[in-house]
C-alpha cells in the first residue's frame, strides 16, 4: 500500500473518492464531474491528489482509497417518534404521525428502508408517545427501541438526551418526513443540516451561511431564505461537543421546552454544521392532514380512522368532505380540535372533543352525555351535537369568534348565574349524584396504585375533609342538577355576548352551591368576592322562572356552605392535581392554590362558629 500524502481529506477529494466508491467501477473525469456536481477543473486537481496518495488507480478507488474514507462513513441513524403531533389531530389521538400510511407507504418504515439501501442498518428509534404502536419494527427491520418517557414535559432534546451515546457519525430523523428520492448516503463529509428554499415569506426556520456553506445564523421566519427541513447529519466533531452542552444544559428548567434545534442556535459558533441544499419537493415534511391530503388525494380515501368514521357516520358526509383540522387550545382533561364540513356556504365548523389519557377512570362518560343532552334542551349548551357513552368522544358546533367568560364583566357574570338558576331549578333529575368525598376517595384510591399519597400530615387532612362534609351534609338543601365544573374556560361568549356553558364531565345531582364555590376558586376569589358572587347568584332570576322574593334573604345561611365547598372543592382538585402528575403531567403551582383554599375555608368557617 502507498503511504498517504494527505491526512484527512478535503471536500474535493472526499467528493471524487465517494463517487468511484459509489460507482464501484472506473469513472472518467468528464464522469466523475456529472456525479458530484464540481467543475471539471477541480475534478482534475481532486484526481491528481488523490492519484499521488495512492488512493485512486486506473481511475478506480483502491484500498488506500476505501481506508482514507473510512473515517468518513455514517455509523448508524436514530428517528426520533417520541412526540404527540399535536398538529396532526385528531389522527395523531388515534397513532403516532409516524406511522401514518402516505402514498401507500408507512412513513417511518419508508425512511428506515431509504436508509437500508444507503447501508445503513443500525437504526434506533426513539419512542414515547403510544410507543407499542413501534415496537413491531424491531422485529420487521432489526432496528433497536429507545424509550423517552418524558416526551409529554420535554420538547425533542429529550430523544436525543436518550441515546446521548449513540451519537457518533449519525443521522439524526424524524418518523414523519417523506423523501421523494433517497437522501441518505453511506459517508459523509461533514455535519450538515438539510434546507429547501422557499420563496416569498414564510414562517419557517432561516438559515444564513457563511464561507463553504457553514450555517451562522438562524432565524425563525423570513422571506426568500433557505429553510431548515428534514434530516440531519452529526459528525463526530459535532456529537462529542453536542453532547458536552446537552449535558451541560439539560437540567436546567428553560431547557425543557427548547427543541434540540434551539439548543444548537444558542451555541452555533462553537457547532461547526453546513447546510446541504436539496431540490423543491425532495423532502415533505406535513404539519396538518390538510398538507398530507394535497401530497396525496387518496390519503383520506384510503385511511383507516375510527375517528373519521365517527365523523362520516354522525354528519352524514363523506371523509374527503371533512377539511380544515387545526388543534385547539387543549383542555385539562382533554384533546379538542377543531375540523370543517363542507366548503364555501355550506361550511359547517365543528369540534371533536377526545378523551385524555386516564380519564376512563375518573370520568363517567354516559353520565357527561345525560347531562349534556339536559344543557342542550335548557339552551345552555347550543354547541353539543353527540358523542360516545364508551369510548368517550364527543362532537360539538364550534363557535367563532368566541372568547371564555370574563368574571369581572358583571352582565357576563349575571348572564353566568341566571344560567346556573334555569338548571338548578329546572326540575329535571339526572342519574349520578356528584360527592365531592366520592370523587376525593375516587383519586385517593387511584393514587395509592402509584404509591403512597406523598401529602404531609394527609391522614389528619383527611379527618379534617369529613368534618367539612358533616357541615355541608347537615345543611339538608335538596340536591338539584348542577355542573360541579362551572369554570370561566368552560363558558363560551359568542359576539353577540351569548353564553354557552361546555364541558359537563362532573356534572351531576349535588348541592348547588358547589357551583358558586367552584365558580369561585376558578376565578381565585377570595372568601368576601365569593360571598358577593353568591350575593349575584341569589338575584339572578331565571328566565321562565317564578319569582322568589325570599331567595336574596338566604346569604348568611348559605355562605358557609359555599365556604366549606370551597375547602372540599380546593383539597379535590389538590389530589386531581397529584393523579395527573402521576401521569407526568404538570401544573405548576396550581396544586398549591387549591390546597390553601382547603386551608382557609377551615379557618373561615372556625370564625364563623361552624366548628
Amino acid at each position: 500500500m502507498v503511504e498517504s500524502a494527505i491526512d484527512t481529506l478535503s471536500q474535493p477529494q472526499f467528493d471524487v473518492l465517494y463517487a468511484l466508491h459509489r460507482a464501484d467501477a472506473p469513472l472518467t473525469q468528464r464522469q466523475i464531474q456529472e456525479s458530484t456536481g464540481m467543475s471539471l477543473g477541480g475534478v482534475n486537481t481532486a484526481v491528481r491528489t488523490c492519484e499521488a496518495a495512492g488512493y485512486i488507480a486506473d481511475r478506480r478507488i483502491t484500498p488506500a482509497g476505501i481506508e482514507a474514507l473510512e473515517p468518513y462513513r455514517v455509523n448508524n441513524a436514530v428517528i426520533m417518534a417520541a412526540g404527540l403531533s399535536q398538529r396532526f389531530a385528531p389522527i395523531s389521538y388515534e397513532r403516532p404521525k409516524g406511522m401514518l400510511r402516505v402514498r401507500g407507504e408507512v412513513l417511518v418504515e419508508r425512511q428506515i428502508e431509504q436508509l437500508h439501501a444507503a447501508g445503513i442498518t443500525d437504526i434506533t428509534v426513539i419512542v414515547g408517545y403510544k410507543k407499542e404502536y413501534f415496537f413491531h419494527l424491531a422485529d420487521r427491520f432489526g432496528v433497536a427501541i429507545a424509550v423517552n418517557d418524558d416526551y409529554v414535559n420535554r420538547n425533542n432534546n429529550g430523544s436525543l438526551w436518550a441515546v446521548r451515546e449513540k451519537l457518533g457519525n449519525t443521522y439524526v430523523c424524524s418518523s414523519d418526513d417523506y423523501f421523494t428520492t433517497n437522501p441518505f448516503d453511506s459517508h459523509v463529509y461533514q455535519a450538515y443540516y438539510s434546507a429547501q428554499y422557499v420563496e416569498g415569506p414564510t414562517q419557517e426556520w432561516c438559515l444564513t451561511t457563511g464561507p463553504g456553506g457553514r450555517i451562522t445564523g438562524v432565524t425563525v421566519g423570513g422571506a426568500d431564505a433557505w429553510t431548515m427541513l428534514g434530516h440531519v447529519y452529526f459528525d463526530r466533531a459535532f456529537s462529542t461537543s453536542f453532547r458536552r452542552i446537552l449535558e451541560d444544559v439539560y437540567a436546567l428548567p428553560e431547557t425543557e421546552p427548547k427543541l434540540w434545534e434551539s439548543i444548537y442556535i444558542d451555541h452555533i459558533k462553537e457547532l461547526d454544521m453546513v447546510i446541504r441544499r436539496y431540490p423543491s419537493g425532495v423532502i415533505n415534511e406535513f404539519d396538518s392532514l390538510d398538507e398530507v391530503r394535497g401530497f396525496d388525494p387518496m390519503f383520506m380515501e384510503n385511511l383507516d380512522s375510527e375517528i373519521f368514521e365517527n365523523i362520516s357516520a354522525v354528519l352524514g358526509c363523506r371523509k374527503s368532505d371533512v377539511h380544515d383540522f387545526y388543534p385547539l387550545k387543549q383542555g385539562i382533561t382533554n384533546l379538542s380540535c377543531h375540523f370543517t364540513v363542507g366548503d364555501a356556504e355550506d361550511a359547517a365548523e365543528y369540534v371533536y372533543r377526545h378523551p385524555g389519557i386516564g380519564t376512563d377512570k375518573i370520568v363517567d362518560r354516559r353520565a357527561e352525555l345525560e347531562a349534556l343532552s339536559l344543557a342542550r334542551d335548557l339552551g345552555i349548551d347550543r354547541t353539543f351535537v353527540t358523542g360516545d357513552p364508551d369510548k368517550g368522544w364527543k362532537i360539538s358546533r364550534f363557535i367563532s369568534d368566541s372568547r371564555n367568560l370574563d368574571a369581572s364583566r358583571p352582565d357576563e357574570l349575571e348572564q353566568a348565574m341566571r344560567m346556573d338558576r334555569s338548571l338548578h331549578e329546572s326540575g329535571t333529575a339526572l342519574s349520578r349524584n356528584f360527592d365531592f368525598i366520592t370523587e376525593g376517595i375516587k383519586y385517593e384510591r387511584i393514587l395509592k396504585q402509584y404509591g403512597p399519597i406523598d401529602v404531609p400530615g394527609y391522614d389528619e387532612l383527611r379527618e379534617k375533609v369529613l368534618r367539612l362534609k358533616e357541615l355541608a351534609d347537615a345543611d339538608g338543601f335538596a340536591k338539584a342538577p348542577s355542573h360541579n365544573d362551572f369554570f370561566p374556560l368552560n363558558f363560551l361568549v359568542d359576539s353577540t355576548g351569548h353564553l354557552d356553558l361546555i364541558d359537563w364531565e362532573y356534572a351531576g345531582m349535588a348541592d348547588p352551591m358547589i357551583d358558586i364555590a367552584m365558580a369561585a376558586i376558578y376565578s381565585y376569589m377570595d372568601f368576601e368576592e365569593a360571598r358577593n358572587l353568591l350575593r349575584e347568584y341569589l338575584h339572578a332570576e331565571p328566565e321562565g322562572a317564578k319569582s322568589s322574593p325570599d331567595q336574596p334573604d338566604r346569604e348568611e345561611e348559605l355562605y358557609p356552605l359555599v365556604a366549606a365547598y370551597m375547602g372540599l372543592g380546593g383539597l379535590l382538585w389538590a389530589l386531581w392535581c397529584c393523579y395527573k402528575i402521576s401521569l407526568g403531567e404538570k401544573f405548576g403551582d396550581y396544586s398549591l392554590k387549591m390546597y390553601r383554599y382547603f386551608k382557609d375555608s377551615l379557618r373561615i368557617l372556625q370564625n364563623l362558629g361552624k366548628f
